[in-house]
């Protein structure tokens, strides 16, 4: 730890020592700094998209589809089950995407009883516009940390995760 002690989690880790000195906080310092930083980037983030009119689970379904690859296209079993949504979820913002014209369902030629989802022109545009603005704002919170040390914290949360197991 640095010798600088000043952000709010300091506060209450020195609240925690004054009241309990006998508790280990290291946990406390590092997730609570993770907690603090995933709110605050993840209202950066759903304010970017929003100018752009969508939200950020709107975002997740169009980057899913668009990381795929030509011609953007997966089952709405997928799409679910690739961002951890329940098929009522799922449906709901499928819907509002078709309204808005940025993806289309249709009858998946492999499956009678299937659907597919699938990006159109309009929604490949704005996904690929919108990952931008979003990548920007991640590149101006990195801009704190020279590049070298940036890739040593992004080593550091893959080893810290890894363990963890999960999506």
């Amino acid at each position: 730890m640095t010798a600088q002690r000043n952000d709010p989690v300091d506060a209450i880790i020195d609240q925690w020592a004054r009241v309990r000195p006998d508790l280990d906080t290291a946990g406390m310092e590092v997730f609570g700094r993770i907690f603090r930083l995933s709110r605050a980037m993840g209202d950066r983030m759903e304010k970017a998209y929003a100018r752009f009119g969508i939200s950020r689970g709107e975002f997740d379904v169009l980057a899913t589809l668009r990381r795929t690859g030509e011609p953007y296209t997966l089952s709405p079993r997928r799409l679910s089950a690739t961002l951890m949504l329940t098929t009522g979820g799922m449906t709901g913002r499928l819907d509002k995407l078709e309204r808005a014209g940025l993806l289309r369902r249709s009858p998946d030629p492999h499956d009678r009883r299937g659907l597919q989802v699938t990006l159109t022109d309009k929604g490949l545009r704005l996904i690929d516009e919108a990952v931008g603005a979003g990548l920007a704002e991640q590149t101006n919170a990195l801009s704190a940390l020279d590049p070298e040390r940036a890739g040593q914290l992004a080593d550091l949360l893959r080893e810290l995760s890894a363990p963890l197991g999960g999506p």
